[in-house]
């Protein structure tokens, strides 16, 4: 049982506080130690390199260095001014621009935190302006930031790729269908919001005269056609075949540099500025990978993976069962640690008894991304929810955002569920 109370120390100290890296590297020297002593950690410098040479974590970097140039390029709020001129002559096309500038933000920087504050920032005064109503805007953008989570190039999707083993192309293209799905079922919760409240998710005011139209979907298609344009570039590479998602986070690098250069934000400094955060992230993922390296191995060397898998093999319900108790694990355990702990510490727990159950593990991964991008919305401990207060005006409450992420939290475990018991249709039994 040394491994089952080391792994509840562990989740304790998380919930304490204490940083994810040292807490899973501590927690593993400290029982280690006790268990066998210094020889179960000979090998230890071994798994190090093992992780340093592997070429798919390469890419977490590289795509993590595209989403901040390009963040620091205005792109998030030029193509929201864009969608807002093509779809604000529509009740809600305000929010209908803003989920779709979300999926854009997703396929272009993978990053959740990113995408929430830049449009809140830029979209909720906005919608605020034209008396939207409270919860609806917050709900969207929160929804809308979370895409990051499933839409490809994901971070996520990499991390979960190398620790199931899985071609992270084939984690990509599985990833589109249910990320289109929910982007589908999000635009159309809004248009019958708008329609059965038009009071609440007004029509912005055009201007009547054709030749300013045109020149604002002109202005607009300048905005969205170059990052679109680097989007199908970086994941057309990978989906024909013709470059590895290593090679295509590469790919991805250099064109937001150059679309800097076209929207006239290139400096050096900005690129200094972009490495430096990038190596603050990259270092962040891969202390806390080190961690859960040392936590991992001697958790199974004191026998906690043998009783986990005894446990959770013996459910009743079989594969069905697993699937359901995994998932619920994983939504709960989202409310209070990061994507990144969970993968690197829970999926390689649930990860054999998956494999042994004849779970295929694409699906397996879809359903674990779909189901943390809904952890990063359910109260009180979304993640998302801290990012929008954190920059929403003082008139929007807490309670607002609640209330306004209700609704999508129904779309996304709606889709969650669906995946669950219609592999087939999404293509991934």
């Amino acid at each position: 049982m040394i491994g089952i109370v080391m792994f509840c120390v562990a989740l304790l100290m998380l919930l304490v506080g204490f940083p994810v890296a040292f807490t899973f590297g501590g927690v593993a020297l400290l029982f280690g130690l006790f268990a066998e002593g210094p020889e179960l950690f000979a090998f230890m410098p071994f798994r190090i390199q093992s992780i340093m040479e592997n070429t798919v974590l390469m890419a977490v970097p590289l795509f993590v260095f595209m989403g901040i140039v390009l963040q620091r390029t205005r792109l998030a709020e030029q193509l929201l001014e864009a969608m807002a001129k093509l779809f604000g002559g529509v009740r809600g096309g305000l929010a209908i621009s803003t989920v779709l500038v979300g999926a854009l933000l997703a396929a272009s920087t993978g990053v959740v935190g990113a995408s929430v504050v830049a449009m809140g920032l830029i979209s909720l005064p906005v919608m605020l302006k034209y008396k939207y109503d409270k919860s609806l805007a917050c709900g969207t953008i929160c929804a809308s930031g979370t895409l990051g989570q499933i839409i490809p190039p994901s971070i996520i999707l990499i991390i979960l790729g190398d620790v199931l083993g899985i071609p992270v192309g084939d984690l990509f293209k599985a990833a589109v269908g249910p990320g289109f799905i929910l982007i589908g079922l999000y635009i159309v919760y809004i248009l019958i919001y708008a329609w059965r409240k038009p009071e609440a998710a007004p029509a912005l005011p055009m201007d009547d005269d054709v030749n300013s139209k045109t020149e604002q979907y002109v202005k607009a298609m300048k905005a969205i056609v170059p990052p679109l344009a680097l989007i199908l570039i970086v994941l057309g590479s990978i989906f024909a075949g013709i470059a590895t998602p290593t090679e295509s986070s590469a790919l991805g690098g250099v064109g937001a540099i150059l679309l800097a250069a076209v929207y006239g934000q290139f400096s050096w400094k900005m690129v200094f500025d972009s490495a430096s955060e990038t190596v603050k992230v990259t270092a962040m993922v891969f202390a806390i990978l080190l961690g859960a390296t040392a936590f991992s191995m001697a958790f199974t060397y004191t026998g906690g993976d043998y009783i986990v898998e005894e446990l959770l093999s013996d459910l009743p319900g079989g594969t069905t069962g697993f699937l359901i108790l995994s998932m619920l694990a994983i939504m709960v355990l989202g409310f209070f640690i990061d994507f990144v702990e969970i993968s690197f510490i829970i999926v390689p727990i649930l990860a054999p008894v998956a494999d042994a159950l004849g779970i295929a593990p694409v699906w397996f991964a879809i359903l674990i991304a779909m189901n943390l991008q809904t952890s990063f919305l359910t109260p009180p401990f979304g993640f998302s929810l801290f990012y929008l207060k954190g920059v929403s005006p003082p008139e929007v409450r807490t309670v607002d955002i609640y209330r306004g992420v209700m609704p999508f939290i129904a779309m996304q475990v709606a889709v969650v569920i669906s995946i669950l018991l219609f592999p087939s249709f999404y293509g991934l039994n």
